[in-house]
């Protein structure tokens, strides 16, 4: 049995001691009854003999290993199989039960089979950085007690994966850097997870009034272009438990509402590579705990308010590549700052004079109700002409 992370031990150990009194009584079986086992397989332990089953079909479905994780995978014991952690059943100590699959970093080519859903009681599944493509199976819904799921860097495609919202105790869901498509759900955002990394796929959706409702710590949309939509002004209802928000190259057209400054939780804020404008609100002077701000590469204008280059843990400030024409010398002193490609006289590396001035030229930006940038306003009408009176015979 190969020894897996601490979080991965501590998550499992969490949903098997922690959420099973709750579960217990309305877990249902899984929806696919185990196909007849080897006599060899016969442990009278009935969580284990579906365990063998899913296990097996896994491996079957494997068409490369490179490194031989799976080459132990023989017989009835998959307690002691590489990469598959074993505890005691939650609702019999006296049982073991398949808690956790951690075969990360495996470099496995091949897809998931359905049988995986007969992992009835696991609480940890990693298959992060493999090849395995297809989707992920349906049966996954009936995993009632998994708490983290991890799949990101691998091959995997489909829609966004429905049967997660069907998962009542998932916390950590990591499905990056696969080829997911389509549309994301806005219910993901209402459910009660702790962290949710869905960027570099290929989703395409704009943010639903949902997303302030998550009670996420960390949201990665980063990498995801066609995503559209705006920062509502409700964004400081995720003041709560909100750490890290990054929504790096994410397609947003939107000004930064000043409700902002009221996630005083938030420890890191990427905004960068979008269309962003407007001014930055100085309410981000009240995100106390903020270490990283990155704005770079978007279309903000004005001055750099000083109390956001006050904040006491602020360790790295880039907003480069804007349009900013003055920061206070306050900002001079942050630990690490990129204020290049910008208006600001007597710094560095700025915009040319002429870039600049056509800038200022343009409309001022001016941000709806929803933190949406409205459009501009119509020209007034010209005045009416009067028509000279006709010549009086």
């Amino acid at each position: 049995m190969t020894r897996m992370s601490s979080r991965a031990v501590a998550a499992a150990f969490l949903v098997l001691t922690v959420a099973w009194p709750l579960l217990a009584s309305a877990q249902p079986a899984p929806s696919m009854p185990p196909p007849s086992l080897p006599a060899a397989a016969a442990t009278n332990n009935s969580r284990l003999e579906k365990a063998y089953v899913a296990l097996q079909a896994l491996k079957r479905a494997i068409t490369d290993d490179p490194k031989k994780l799976t080459k132990n995978w023989c017989g009835p014991d998959v307690c002691n199989y590489f990469g598959v952690y074993c505890a005691p059943a939650p609702d019999d100590p006296c049982q073991r039960t398949v808690a956790g699959v951690d075969l990360n970093h495996g470099d496995l080519a091949g897809t998931l089979p359905e049988e995986l859903g007969l992992l009835s009681d696991l609480a940890v599944f990693h298959l992060n950085s493999n090849r395995f493509c297809g989707s992920l199976p349906e049966s996954l819904r009936s995993l009632h007690l998994l708490h983290e799921i991890d799949v990101s860097n691998n091959q995997l495609s489909g829609p966004f994966p429905s049967q997660l919202l069907c998962l009542p105790n998932v916390q950590y869901v990591d499905i990056r850097f696969n080829n997911f498509c389509g549309e994301v759900p806005a219910a993901i955002f209402d459910k009660k997870i702790d962290a949710l990394f869905i960027n570099n796929n290929h989703f395409e959706f704009s943010l639903p009034v949902s997303f302030t409702n998550s009670t996420a710590s960390v949201i990665v949309l980063a990498n995801l272009p066609r995503v559209s939509g705006c920062l509502p002004s409700s964004i400081g209802d995720m003041a709560g438990t909100l750490n890290e928000l990054i929504l790096l190259n994410s397609g947003i057209s939107s000004c930064i509402p000043p409700e902002i400054g009221k996630l005083d939780k938030l420890t890191v804020l990427d905004l960068s590579f979008n269309n962003i404008a407007g001014t930055l609100p100085d309410t981000i002077g009240n995100m106390r705990a903020l270490e990283q701000l990155d704005v770079a590469h978007n279309q903000l204008a004005g001055e750099i308010p000083e109390s956001i280059c006050e904040l006491p843990h602020l360790k790295n400030f880039t907003y480069s590549y804007n349009f900013f024409c003055g920061e206070p010398h306050r900002c001079l002193e942050v630990p690490r700052i990129d204020d290049r490609q910008n208006c600001i006289a007597g710094r560095p590396d700025q915009r040319p004079g002429e870039q600049c001035i056509s800038f200022l030229h343009q409309p001022r930006v001016q941000c709806d109700a929803h933190g949406c940038i409205a459009p501009p306003s119509p020209p007034p009408p010209p005045p009416p002409v009067h028509a000279p009176p006709p010549p009086v015979y």
